[in-house]
């Protein structure tokens, strides 16, 4: 049962992190607006948009991108406080252990932890469907496509080559479409090149050969033009990371399944994004026990010494993440453990100092 110190701590946590957020989101805003006002004036973007589409949108994903660090922020602020006043001294004398002192803290950072689970796999999932959407149209080009050695299984078993494709032109050269059924070779198509109608949704295939394998009998065709339909469209040679962040977590697992199918080249970029976005506001409640055990103590230094190590602290922590990623995107690091390996290694941080803090 929660009492008044309780509610007193979990207003004070809850209230620094709001208020801290809330101002860290302005001069951002204000930063974003300079660096984009040329965009806006250039491509004529109504005020309407900009404020109630784009900034709208845009608040809830920069919260959550800032949630960890400003939850770290706070509490080091005014448990400070709290500390440089007595009151946790006083707290403590009256018979309050510093484990059950932990509890409002602890009860605080999971609830922001479950606001930021909900805003990564939820909200900010739709959120940022308009705010790309107006990117895509007021500021930069919203498609990447692969030009050059595309790979690519469109389905279980067959498989397509593409020496290059162009965009514009909708033709690519040197193609070959591989069909394998039970580790085995049994069709294989070769074209000089092939090109795209998008009127009546099929592929133009020319100067071709066929090879079709049963068993130790192989039939040869050659033409000089087929009219098809092939199971795949350009829009799958589209390259767009920006594209995840637009799906809900559901809709993210289906979508990895289906590009690991393809052997897409950038599934471990979506597979951090799919542990991020449970291991990120875990690193709430790791952040919240460093921050108690470091601040709760009365140190000559006062607030400042507390925010400076704080604030230490929690960069190292971005930098792990970031590495650990990077390991993961680039490397042979698991995009589980790529993400999990700093929540980890702060927890056990965190236990650390909790144990060292004074009681």
């Amino acid at each position: 049962m929660l009492k008044k110190i309780d509610l007193y701590i979990i207003r004070k946590f809850l209230g620094t992190f709001f208020f801290a957020i809330a101002l860290i989101i302005l001069i951002v805003i204000v930063f974003d607006l300079s660096e984009k006002i040329d965009d806006f004036i250039e491509k004529r973007a109504p005020l309407s948009e900009i404020l109630f589409v784009y900034y709208a949108n845009f608040i809830p994903y920069f919260i959550n991108l800032f949630s960890p660090l400003f939850t770290f922020i706070a509490v080091i602020f005014f448990t400070s406080r709290l500390a440089f006043n007595s009151e946790i001294i006083a707290i403590l004398s009256s018979g309050v252990s510093f484990r059950r002192l932990l509890l409002p803290y602890l009860v605080s950072a999971l609830i922001l932890a479950l606001f930021s689970t909900y805003l990564s796999n939820f909200l900010i999932p739709r959120a940022n469907e308009k705010r790309l959407a107006f990117e895509y149209t007021y500021i930069r080009n919203p498609q990447t496509f692969r030009d050059r050695n595309i790979h690519m299984q469109i389905r279980p078993g067959i498989f397509i080559y593409m020496e290059s494709f162009n965009q514009r032109l909708g033709s690519g050269s040197r193609f070959t479409l591989e069909k394998i059924e039970d580790g085995e070779l049994t069709y294989k198509l070769m074209a000089d090149n092939v090109s795209w109608d998008s009127i009546a949704s099929t592929w133009s295939i020319r100067n071709y050969n066929v090879r079709t394998l049963e068993g130790l009998t192989e039939q040869l065709e050659f033409g000089a033009r087929l009219d098809t339909v092939l199971p795949f469209t350009p829009n799958d040679f589209i390259q767009d990371l920006k594209e995840m962040e637009m799906m809900r977590f559901g809709e993210l697992r289906r979508f990895i399944e289906n590009e690991r199918l393809k052997g897409t080249e950038n599934v471990k970029f979506y597979e951090v994004e799919k542990h991020r976005r449970l291991s990120f506001p875990f690193s709430t409640l790791v952040l919240t026990l460093i921050g108690v055990s470091l601040s709760s103590r009365k140190v000559r230094g006062g607030i400042g010494l507390h925010l400076g190590a704080g604030i230490a602290l929690s960069f190292g922590f971005i930098l792990f993440m970031q590495v650990s990623t990077t390991f993961a995107t680039n490397g042979n690091l698991h995009p589980f453990l790529s993400v999990w390996i700093p929540n980890l290694v702060f927890g056990l941080l965190g236990v650390y100092l909790l144990i060292k803090t004074p009681k």
